[in-house]
């Protein structure tokens, strides 16, 4: 496990929903989140939980506007497995048949790469090849970076979930990315709060074990951002 830390702990954490290339909603988020800070103060930090490429249009525009961290307060940038797919597809293109159904045809197109041979299932090396060409060094250098969780307080912040009765600095980063029927369904007490994404929901879920954040933005225009703080949470609005 790749567990991302910080000098200090901040008094409000705002963690952001899978974002999956809607870079409209994610400024959306961002304006959001200025306002509460002009509001509340500056002791803060971003977490955003990954998914930030495939099936919206603005994959490359999404990680452009992350890198140059525009939020007003410091940020941390969670992996989710759509940014472990675009790595992977990189390096083997063998991988493109399954990327490409989820999504991965929009994160050609937004790398300025044709999607032509992949929609009709051939050319995935063609297509890998460009897209390392097309794809800038600091992307690259960017997914190569994520962490797959992060703690803080009562939180315990990754883009899937966490296996149940493993403890959370010990979990996979396969289940961190991944997971979904086991802990969705489990009602132990994992030590922390997991906030997570991942699995979409109409709305965002909150259980006593659980918070889950992914309101399906691709598709719903609906990318959700919770507060944390110690004496709960709250959501703002986006979308």
């Amino acid at each position: 496990m790749q567990d991302a830390t910080t000098p200090n702990q901040h008094a409000r954490l705002y963690v952001i929903g899978d974002i999956h290339g809607r870079l409209d909603l994610l400024d959306d988020a961002i304006a959001a989140i200025k306002r509460d800070v002009e509001a509340h103060g500056p002791d803060a930090l971003t977490v955003t939980l990954g998914d930030y490429v495939d099936r919206g249009p603005k994959s490359r525009g999404v990680i452009d506007r992350l890198l140059a961290n525009p939020f007003p307060t410091p940020h941390v940038a969670l992996k989710g497995n759509h940014e472990l797919l675009l790595e992977t597809f990189l390096v083997d293109p063998a991988t493109g048949q399954h990327w490409c159904r989820l999504g991965g045809l929009e994160t050609l197109l937004s790398y300025g790469v044709s999607d032509r041979g992949p929609r009709m299932g051939e050319h995935y090396d063609e297509a890998s090849a460009q897209l390392r060409d097309a794809m800038p060094a600091e992307h690259i250098k960017f997914l190569h970076s994520l962490k797959t969780s992060y703690s803080h307080s009562n939180y315990f912040l990754c883009h899937a979930g966490v296996r149940p009765g493993i403890p959370l600095n010990q979990q996979s980063d396969d289940d961190l990315l991944w997971i979904r029927d086991e802990f969705l369904s489990s009602t132990i007490d994992f030590g922390r709060i997991v906030v997570h994404g991942h699995t979409p929901v109409q709305a965002p879920e909150v259980l006593a074990n659980r918070i889950n954040i992914d309101t399906g933005a691709f598709a719903t225009g609906r990318l959700t951002c919770v507060v944390l703080n110690g004496q709960g949470h709250r959501f703002l609005k986006v979308g």
